[in-house]
């Protein structure tokens, strides 16, 4: 065992890994710097269902050492090397609102931001952990420096004199830290950083992107709403149905097991016909809640800012599924896109049409590698 430890865990100082813990799934990507570029090396990805007693593609609340173990699995099977990595932190444990307080001086913000947030956070401030970034006004923004090194990819800068200034705000619970910890304890990792699963999948998938763009993250047990502006998180919504609401109801319209509605809703999506049902049909009570909901959070920030959605981002483990880019295309005023976050790392070449294809599930993971490539010298 200690043989096959040191072997899987064997250093490479310009490799290193994306860690992404979803409620359904594990994704690790694997990034080297090679002559200032990131380049793929490995990525993998491992359902947490078996690990939960439940069928694959379901949402799992499982515990530290089952989620260490199934790293461990998964690092194996993908031949995952790379010990140094970052490491997501669910929304789910996590608040990112923006706050607006009086403008006081940098140095007051310490002492104040805490006292604001104790009106945004149901629990004692002791028990989470803060962070805030004030937010430049519009107009002094530059266009020539893009942080990404900065959760979020904030424009660095301080906030012209005004009367308010608005603060992104950043909380997460300790608890969500230390189960963290545990996991990357048992598992033999190293992680430098912590990052809530947001910022990571703005620096993978957005480029400089001159309009808002919503991000559509289609999870297991939920469907998550952000919208960036010029690289700043303005809304994050989550609505309390995804992939997995698909599977139940395909399972009971078509009076078939959730085991076989899932590996159908895999292998032929939304365009299947079965018994004369097609699937879209069978499931279009979850879409249409899903967007409907979708199209009002878009309405209302286009109506608070006065300006138009650019377009949506479909990322996450549900966004590949088989006909839902065409199904949302249809529901949306905007153009509606698959992200890319392979894209912005070089790979082989006869790799480029799956990596599209699967891209969305790793967004998190690939953002994840990223920063921690620009902690290498």
């Amino acid at each position: 065992m200690a043989n096959f430890l040191k072997n899987l865990f064997a250093k490479d100082p310009t490799s290193v890994s994306g860690v992404d813990i979803g409620p359904s799934s594990i994704k690790i990507v694997q990034l080297k710097k090679k002559k200032g570029r990131a380049v793929l090396e490995r990525y993998g990805a491992l359902s947490l269902g078996p690990y939960a007693g439940v069928e694959i593609g379901r949402a799992t609340a499982l515990p530290a050492d089952k989620i260490a173990s199934a790293v461990l699995d998964l690092m194996r099977e993908a031949k995952i090397s790379a010990k140094d990595c970052g490491f997501s932190i669910p929304m789910s444990s996590s608040l990112v609102t923006i706050i607006e307080i009086p403008e006081v001086e940098e140095k007051q913000l310490a002492s104040i931001i805490p006292i604001e947030a104790r009106k945004y956070v149901p629990v004692p401030i002791s028990e989470v952990l803060l962070d805030w970034w004030v937010i430049p006004r519009e107009g002094s923004m530059p266009t020539d420096e893009y942080s990404e090194t900065r959760p979020g990819a904030l424009y660095r800068g301080s906030a012209p004199k005004q009367k308010t200034i608005e603060v992104l705000l950043v909380v997460i619970h300790n608890e969500a830290i230390a189960k963290a910890q545990d996991v990357i304890k048992m598992s033999g990792l190293r992680a430098s950083f912590y990052e809530i699963e947001i910022f990571s999948t703005i620096r993978s998938a957005l480029d400089r992107e001159g309009s808002p763009v919503m991000l559509f993250d289609f999870g297991a047990g939920s469907t998550k709403l952000y919208i960036v502006d010029r690289g700043v998180l303005r809304v994050s919504h989550v609505i309390n149905r995804g992939s997995q609401d698909l599977t139940i109801a395909l399972s009971k319209a078509l009076n078939i097991s959730p085991e076989n509605a899932e590996s159908m809703k895999r292998t032929k999506g939304l365009t299947a016909v079965t018994e004369g049902r097609d699937t879209v049909t069978a499931v279009s009570s979850t879409l249409n809640y899903i967007f409907a909901e979708t199209n009002r959070v878009i309405l209302t920030y286009e109506k608070k800012h006065l300006k138009n959605l650019g377009k949506i981002l479909l990322t996450g483990g549900g966004a590949g599924l088989k006909g839902l880019l065409e199904v949302a295309q249809t529901s949306f005023q905007t153009e509606v896109v698959l992200a890319n976050p392979f894209g912005k790392v070089e790979s082989p070449a006869f790799l480029e049409g799956v990596l599209k294809q699967v891209g969305p599930e790793f967004a998190v993971s690939v953002g994840l590698a990223l920063r921690k490539l620009q902690e290498i010298r």
